[in-house]
């Protein structure tokens, strides 16, 4: 049956295809083909009618047409693999294509684009109306084939494909090989080697999709497939397209006037999204965009002033090895994009320049950190949430043991969150993200308009340390929701378009707000941000962070070193900053603090210059509660230090600090006085009972403890300290693997096997156990033994002894001892 009824198709084809030929058809000049005649360029504004740029049309000015055998045989070739590979031998049309819409338009169908030969292209072009052109019916498809074929019969096919080379869009306001060959890689056509002829030659399709200025990858990946089709089609070796995936491509535009470049080419996107090609190419529009061209140039100059200073050599120290770096300024209420910088000079093939830095998807180290803390006040967490921050190993998805260091490679001991998250410390965040689950900050980020980050099987609990990919834009819009009570408002870039009579083709207001999340959330991360006082430990009083206004910000620095962030707000602007290499070669010495943060910094301060300041106020559904600023907890009368912390109404805290506690003590021995100690003898003194999970870390520090021992001068019935709730092992790490070592003699190759109580310290002894056989006792803290390590799989355990009789057993944990020359697992 579906053969008749393609049959049938065929003969409706033959009918309709004669009488559009007397319908539609009219004489073809090549001449009137070959020379286009010049339409009014069309101008991108900036929000106060500025000229950014102005897009000349695609025949003259700076996208002229070229000859043919100035346009390199391997961009010829690519365009005929990947377009029409029997562009010699057909007649200008694809008669399979043309039967196959027949067939869906007697089914009811939409006939959908793509399968045109590159003659039907040139003649949808250049011989169709826009209007035309941008129908999907089988009358379209029959007028475009028939005027295809008599193009075929004008035309020699050097002269279509000349045509075809010369006026299809290559994105980027690039149309014809000529004008894309000097946008994306500042050059001449005939310069091209076969990378770059095939990278172009995949464009057309879809310039959008495989931009290689704001997707890379994809356009590598397009770049791949043409070159197959090239050696498929006999053009190339296979040999030589495995060379020319290899090669190294250096994007850059040959210098011509235009002021925000990356931003305009964004803008050029987003119009190809939002109104019909045809009338894009008929020019004489008015553009008017969001960006403020005086803080574009504010943020282009701080860009390069910074990266100037830290380009220069000091006696001392290293080379930074930093060339590159990016800008986002967004309003928070209306999504405006007010500045954009893509690079530091969009024509330096040195730097990649053309590439826009502010949309490719780069590591955010800790500035991905605010979106975790965000989960977690959402839930059962606040500022004054109590962490203890000493070395921890946590288990990875694969089984690994993984232990997170902090930037400063410290431990902090007892932390509450508003001091962890303003100073970034790792392990802590690892805690929270643990808690909470790596669900919900996958969701969060989700909530905040992060697109990058939706399959949370990919990630582990390193994501809240930046361990997966987002573009500077969505991060910036994402702490932008933060600024603006919670709400997120999508990045808005035209405000709208004008023909050249003035009136309105197009407008877009500011997109409907969305919440993110919480309002009481928001102002609690901003509030935590923001706090001065707070992450002074790390940044210091004076950092960079600090501006001349209450202003929240945060950094971020990749292990690596190949990315380091800023981003931060205002309750009106918010500012991202990246600082990096295009090449992802790793900067040397240059973090968040050094690096992104003097330039966000600048900007902000450059923006908000003679604008009133405004501070982020508490909304409703928030209350202010004094606490003890060690413990988190509600004050005793002991506590020696308070201060008034910001809650979610109804997750105050109710449970009163007992870390700060008056003993009696014998002024004699300083010990703790018991009931027969002469009452002139004994004094009340403060101590701080520090959680047991801590209690290495406070030893560690030299740290004053609480003492325990009884007075020996005066005996009597003392109170025993706390018994311990639970017993946890320190190490070894879970699934750790461990390796002896010729170069030591066997018997100092030892593995340390630790404990420590929690929830109290009162411990009779600790038991180890390797294997099944005890292998040591301790009976007073630390408890930790040295094990002669064995070679094999071993199980580890310990068990507690209660001073009241009781006793509490450790997690089991598996480890690995590997001989010398043993090959990893």
């Amino acid at each position: 049956m579906r053969r008749v009824a393609l049959f049938a198709a065929l003969a409706v084809v033959g009918l309709v295809l004669a009488l559009a030929a007397l319908a539609v058809l009219w004489p073809l000049s090549p001449d009137s083909l070959l020379a286009a005649s010049p339409r009014p360029a069309t101008q991108i504004l900036d929000r106060n009618g500025r000229v950014l740029y102005e897009i000349l049309d695609p025949q003259t000015g700076r996208h002229r047409s070229i000859p043919l055998d100035e346009i390199p045989l391997y961009l010829r070739q690519a365009t005929i693999a990947t377009e029409d590979a029997t562009f010699y031998s057909n007649p200008g049309v694809d008669v399979w294509a043309i039967a196959r819409a027949a067939y869906i338009n007697l089914r009811g169908g939409e006939v959908l684009a793509g399968g045109s030969t590159i003659t039907q292209q040139v003649a949808r072009t250049l011989l169709m109306s826009p209007e035309e052109r941008s129908q999907r019916t089988l009358w379209r498809k029959l007028k475009e084939s028939v005027l295809a074929y008599r193009l075929s019969r004008h035309l020699s096919k050097d002269q279509v494909l000349e045509l075809y080379l010369n006026q299809i869009y290559y994105g980027n306001l690039a149309y014809g090989v000529e004008a894309a060959a000097q946008t994306y890689f500042g050059k001449p056509a005939r310069e091209l080697d076969l990378a770059e002829c095939a990278l172009l030659a995949g464009l057309p399709q879809s310039p959008s999709a495989y931009n290689p200025l704001t997707n890379p990858a994809a356009a590598r990946e397009r770049q791949r497939v043409v070159l197959g089709l090239m050696a498929k089609q006999g053009y190339i070796t296979p040999e030589q397209a495995t060379e020319a995936e290899r090669e190294t491509l250096h994007f850059a535009a040959a210098p011509f006037p235009i002021a925000a470049p990356h931003f305009v080419m964004y803008v050029r996107e987003r119009l190809a999204a939002m109104l019909p090609e045809g009338v894009l190419r008929a020019g004489g529009l008015r553009v008017y965009t969001t960006l403020d061209l005086d803080a574009q140039r504010a943020a282009e100059d701080a860009v390069r002033r910074h990266l100037a200073k830290l380009a220069e050599r000091k006696p001392g120290e290293p080379d930074h090895n930093v060339r590159n770096a990016a800008v986002v300024a967004l309003a928070p209420q209306t999504g405006d994009i007010l500045a954009m910088v893509g690079s530091p000079d969009y024509f330096s093939a040195e730097i990649d320049g053309a590439v826009n830095a502010a949309l490719a998807l780069r590591q955010p180290g800790s500035a991905i950190k605010p979106l975790t803390y965000a989960a977690a006040f959402a839930r059962d967490y606040s500022p004054a949430t109590m962490l203890v921050d000493t070395r921890e190993a946590f288990t990875t998805k694969e089984g690994d043991p993984y232990v997170p260091l902090n930037y400063d490679l410290r431990y902090h001991g007892p932390v509450l969150l508003r001091q962890a998250l303003a100073c970034s410390y790792n392990l802590v965040a690892v805690k929270v993200l643990q808690h909470v689950g790596i669900d919900a900050l996958v969701e969060t980020a989700r909530a905040l308009g992060i697109t990058s980050l939706d399959d949370s099987e990919r990630w582990g609990l390193a994501l809240t340390l930046g361990g997966g990919e987002v573009s500077l834009l969505e991060l910036t819009q994402a702490y932008a929701a933060f600024a603006n009570g919670g709400q997120v408002v999508q990045a808005r870039a035209i405000l709208r378009v004008e023909d050249a009579q003035g009136r309105v083709v197009a407008s877009w207001g500011p997109p409907a707000p969305r919440q993110g999340v919480s309002p009481q959330v928001a102002f609690l991360i901003s509030d935590a941000l923001s706090d001065n006082t707070a992450r002074a430990p790390a940044f210091g009083e004076d950092s960079a962070l600090r501006l001349s206004r209450p202003a929240a910000a945060k950094t971020g620095t990749t292990t690596d070193w190949r990315d380091n962030w800023t981003v931060g707000y205002t309750p009106n602007l918010a500012v991202g900053v990246w600082v990096g290499n295009a090449d992802n070669s790793p900067m040397r010495d240059v973090s968040g603090i050094t690096g992104a943060a003097p330039i966000w910094h600048d900007v902000m301060e450059a923006i908000l210059r003679g604008l009133p300041v405004v501070d982020f106020a508490p909304p409703e559904g928030v209350v202010r509660v004094e606490i003890c600023a060690d413990s988190g907890l509600l004050p005793n009368p002991d506590c020696p230090h308070r201060r008034l912390e910001w809650f979610i109404q109804g997750k105050e805290p109710t449970q009163v600090c007992d870390w700060h506690r008056a003993v009696p003590i014998d002024r004699l021995s300083g010990l703790v006085a018991g009931p027969n100690c002469p009452p002139e003898l004994v004094e009340r003194r403060v101590f701080t009972f520090w959680p047991a999970e801590a209690l290495d870390w406070v030893r560690a520090q030299g740290l004053p403890e609480p003492p325990i021992a009884p007075c020996p001068l005066h005996p009597g019935g003392q109170a025993a300290p706390p018994e311990a709730r639970g017993l946890a092992l320190v190490s070894p790490d879970p699934n750790g693997v461990y390796r002896l070592s010729r170069a030591l003699p066997a018997e100092v190759q030892a593995l340390e096997i630790a404990a420590r109580p929690m929830g109290g310290v009162g411990l009779a002894s600790v038991t180890f156990h390797v294997d099944g056989a005890v292998v040591g006792r301790v009976a007073e803290p630390p408890y930790r033994i040295m094990w002669p390590m064995q070679v094999g799989e071993h199980v580890v355990w310990a068990e507690a002894a209660l001073p009241s009789g009781g006793s509490l057993v450790s997690e089991t944990r598996r480890f690995t001892v590997l001989p010398p020359d043993a090959p990893s697992p």
